[in-house]
């Protein structure tokens, strides 16, 4: 008996064994999470060296 086309793609696109590579979520949210704590580290470390450099390069921007 053969699958009708329209049955074929149904069971395919609900098929979750279908589509063996669905993405790699976990390492995804780990890169997420460790990008987030870089920023939060480097931001508490060095926030106002930071905004001085912004501050300067502003000034230097609108002084010409």
């Amino acid at each position: 008996m053969t699958i009708r086309p329209i049955a074929r793609l149904r069971r395919r696109l609900t098929d979750v064994r279908a589509t063996p590579d669905r993405g790699d979520v976990p390492g995804w949210v780990l890169v997420t999470l460790m990008t987030a704590g870089l920023v939060l580290g480097l931001w508490a470390v060095a926030g106002d060296a930071l905004q001085g450099v912004f501050t300067e390069a502003m000034n230097r921007v609108l002084g010409f």
